[in-house]
């Protein structure tokens, strides 16, 4: 399940941004993509990859660098906490609409990470899409999508008001979906962030129709967005797994996938599963083969589950010996992976019990 991050953000200078969050003040500086972050967690740099949605971060260990460099003559900006930008004087209150008024209140106690207290705010608000969205995210947050799908449908019908209100107050909400630990999408209050947010609910809810509905909507505005095919991938292997039909769908999705990012390695992934479920094992073990060369950037468990797929296809062609030395490797890894243990025990494929 994904986490909320709230802060507001002020332009200092091009390629520089101040992010005013509950944790305290933090300065960002880079490009769109690309961004070194020094604040009270220490230094990080997230690096985005072009058009997925997908950003790695890896964080520096605190403190202050040694040495005699030059200190700058600019007084360092003020940290103001959220929950004051969001006080509104006494006049300004009385010509602001109800519904506005506890969306802000909401805002306040999302600042301030107290989830369950804001929910009610937005319920108040949500005839406002802004407050739709964050309501119904909060309700996905506590595992109630039957509340957060209605609220997650009107934010994508009047997708074209997203982002209004937080923006007439100068406020960023993103929503992190983690894949990895290395790696999260991070989406906001748009069209993507409402479809993406409703394909969590759905499956959450158990409507894989839905869930996928929502995603070819999603990838006929971004059809080159990987995270969204493997997103599809992963739905319909889920959902008919072992089905043949389904698993020459998802060859043909994954054609012609490269090995550039671990998503890439992942899609590469449930597309020798399908091969491997087609009984085209020599294909699989192929495909496993090369994309377990590219070990730079890729986090453990994905290079543990693509050797447990070529072992799967090594055992399909007959090859026992090939098949059992790649579950010992895994074994070795991690004893807890899956079914290893069974599979070198022999109670699931026969003939690898030594």
């Amino acid at each position: 399940m994904g986490y909320l991050r709230f802060w507001r953000r002020m332009k200092i200078a091009p390629g520089m941004t101040l992010n005013l969050s509950k944790s305290g003040g933090s300065l960002s500086f880079g490009p769109r993509g690309a961004k070194y972050t020094i604040g009270p967690r220490g230094r990080r740099t997230t690096v985005g990859i072009p058009g997925t949605g997908l950003f790695y971060t890896q964080t520096a260990s605190g403190g202050r660098r040694s040495g005699s460099g030059r200190r700058s003559q600019a007084e360092p900006a003020p940290v103001v906490p959220p929950e004051s930008r969001l006080t509104m004087g006494f006049f300004k209150r009385l010509v602001t609409p109800a519904g506005e008024k506890a969306f802000i209140e909401g805002c306040r106690e999302l600042a301030q990470g107290r989830y369950t207290a804001a929910l009610p705010h937005f319920e108040t608000a949500t005839h406002l899409t802004d407050g739709a969205f964050a309501a119904g995210f909060l309700y996905l947050k506590q595992e109630r999508p039957d509340k957060a799908i209605p609220l997650l449908e009107q934010a994508a019908r009047d997708y074209r008001q997203l982002g209004r209100f937080f923006g007439k107050y100068g406020l960023t909400l993103t929503l992190h979906l983690p894949i990895t630990e290395e790696a999260e999408a991070h989406v906001g209050p748009t069209l993507r962030g409402a479809l993406l947010t409703l394909v969590e609910a759905y499956q959450m809810a158990e409507c894989w129709d839905a869930a996928y509905q929502r995603l070819q909507r999603l990838r006929k505005l971004e059809p080159g967005n990987a995270v969204i095919l493997l997103s599809m991938v992963e739905l319909l292997w889920l959902a008919n797994r072992g089905n043949e039909e389904t698993c020459r769908h998802i060859v043909k999705l994954t054609r012609d996938t490269g090995n550039d990012s671990y998503v890439h390695s992942a899609l590469r992934l449930y597309k020798a599963r399908a091969l491997n479920g087609l009984n085209m094992h020599g294909a699989a073990r192929g495909l496993m083969t090369e994309t377990l060369r590219r070990k730079r950037d890729r986090p453990g468990e994905i290079m543990l589950a693509l050797r447990y797929e070529r072992a799967v296809a090594y055992a399909g062609l007959g090859q026992a010996k090939r098949a059992r030395s790649d579950l010992e490797t895994i074994f070795a890894a991690d004893p807890d992976f899956a079914d290893v243990a069974n599979a070198l025990s022999g109670d699931m494929w026969p003939g690898l019990a030594e």
